[in-house]
């Protein structure tokens, strides 16, 4: 079994996009949601939280409550599903973040290709006592690129209650973070037509 779940936030109205369906918009090809859920393809279990969409195969779907209730009321509809001791949770508008699924995984001690060098999963619930690793783009932290130890997660989610509406920065409160560098833009996502434009356009490595 791989050390790592993933979800992935597939809802929300876009309205800098018109209302379109974002995850749907297609960046070299393919959809937004593709390029995400291709970057987590090692994960042992994927789930996207949002409309279902067809095409996807091999992920599990869920719907935060009630639509619409912002991302911290889709991570609590998303838990429940997942079982690995790290949970990535990532936003479906990011193309290039495939480059920084090994930092973020390697910052709590989980590699992605599940080689000896970063043990067992035992090994990871015993490892380096960070809760969460958050990846810094532009100086800016993203929430929606993230790792976290599973049972931190759900313990987070659980003390703030009622999860609708609620700012996914308060589920770091008093939580013991890293922050992983974004060398090369991997975490910069699609909000607007110019945004979309600017990913058709470039290429990270």
């Amino acid at each position: 079994m791989s050390e790592f779940d993933a979800i992935v936030l597939a809802g929300g109205a876009a309205r800098r996009l018109d209302g379109a369906d974002k995850p749907m918009q297609e960046v070299g090809g393919r959809p937004l949601l593709a390029h995400v859920l291709d970057a987590v393809a090692a994960a042992h279990t994927r789930v996207v939280v949002g409309p279902s969409r067809p095409g996807f195969d091999d992920v599990v779907w869920a719907r935060e409550q009630p639509p619409g209730s912002g991302p911290v009321a889709a991570i609590a509809a998303a838990l429940p599903l997942t079982s690995a001791p790290v949970v990535l949770v990532l936003a479906a508008d990011l193309p290039h973040i495939a480059g920084a699924i090994t930092p973020l995984l390697n910052a709590l001690g989980v590699d992605p290709l599940g080689t000896a060098a970063f043990g067992s999963s035992a090994d990871v619930e015993k490892g380096p006592q960070v809760d969460a690793a958050v990846l810094e783009t532009q100086g800016h932290l993203n929430y929606l690129a993230a790792a976290w130890r599973r049972d931190t997660l759900a313990a987070a989610v659980a003390a703030l209650g009622e999860p609708a509406g609620a700012p996914v920065r308060s589920l770091l409160a008093r939580r013991r973070t890293i922050v992983v560098d974004d060398r090369a833009g991997w975490g910069v996502d699609v909000d607007t037509w110019e945004d979309l434009d600017s990913a058709r356009g470039e290429q990270h490595e």
